[in-house]
């Protein structure tokens, strides 16, 4: 799937989870490494913690416009596992790979009693009879055990990194790390990329 070209990339969440910073950290990687890359973003209700989807479209060969196609994505890293499964029904096909975190962001529909928010094991039904292959994993707590929930974002990085799906290895987004973060901030995101990474190589 690495080959692929262009591959398209799409991760998905909710306001306040940081997937904008993830898809612009991701893209400064892969440039650096001399691949075009376009990104597409759409906010929804970000600050009120609506949905939010950043599009990544990555090529040897050419700019490409900013927005995946439906039915058209190959990878979906998902920071919310329903906002995962919308997407994944939106932009998935039988070949695309799936990786989310576990820990669920209920809508308020969902807090007051006036809507149903699927089980854990409901979802992941559907992400493994929609998707070539999907893992869930979860990122919030392995961030809380780092120290900070926000960490999430880069444990779900490597854990895409580990799926071996992107055309970089793992060297080179942690050479991005080092360039893009202050010296007091690097080594936690360090150890939440690591643990991201070894959660998916170890299943």
């Amino acid at each position: 799937m690495k080959e692929k070209d262009p591959l398209n990339v799409i991760v998905t969440g909710v306001g306040g989870q940081g997937n904008v910073l993830i898809t612009q950290f991701m893209g400064s990687a892969l440039v650096r490494a001399g691949y075009h890359v376009t990104i597409g973003e759409t906010y929804g209700a970000s600050q009120r913690g609506g949905a939010v989807m950043s599009h990544l479209r990555i090529s040897r060969q050419a700019q490409y416009g900013p927005l995946i196609p439906y039915g058209q994505a190959d990878i979906i890293l998902g920071l919310e596992p329903v906002e995962t499964l919308r997407v994944l029904g939106q932009y998935g096909n039988p070949d695309v790979t799936v990786i989310t975190n576990s820990r669920p962001v209920y809508p308020l529909a969902v807090a007051v009693g006036t809507a149903h928010y699927p089980s854990v094991e409901e979802i992941v039904k559907a992400l493994e009879e929609l998707s070539r292959r999907a893992w869930m994993i979860n990122a919030t707590d392995i961030a809380l055990d780092l120290g900070a929930s926000i960490l999430a974002n880069i444990v779900m990085v490597g854990a895409l990194v580990g799926a071996d799906v992107l055309p970089l290895a793992a060297e080179e987004f942690e050479s991005e790390l080092q360039e893009s973060l202050s010296a007091d901030r690097l080594d936690l995101n360090l150890k939440a990329f690591r643990r991201g990474l070894a959660e998916v190589k170890s299943r």
